[in-house]
């Protein structure tokens, strides 16, 4: 397998939890030193837990499937204070 498949083969793993609140991950690149780089798609591109998802879940995801990957960034983080992201509760 592919450095890149390898990766999306853990995403996979945890993808129906992201789904499950309306939220998905897709792989950008993976850079010449092995950090990941991510879009976090739907509700995850705009939760304030973002950063809690991609440092608790995704990253731990690639990083335990794949051990060669150096660091998983997100491109799109959400700030907590900003008036526009999803608030958890909203998504029930």
């Amino acid at each position: 397998m592919t450095l890149l498949e390898q990766v999306e083969a853990a995403l996979d793993s945890i993808r129906p939890y992201l789904e499950t609140d309306g939220g998905n991950v897709s792989v950008e690149e993976i850079t010449a030193d092995n950090v990941v780089r991510l879009k976090l798609l739907g509700s995850c591109g705009s939760c304030p837990m973002s950063i809690m998802t991609l440092k608790a879940g995704i990253e731990g995801a690639i990083i335990k499937a794949v051990p060669q990957i150096t660091a998983v960034e997100a491109i799109n983080l959400t700030d907590i204070d900003d008036p526009n992201a999803v608030l958890p509760e909203n998504l029930r």
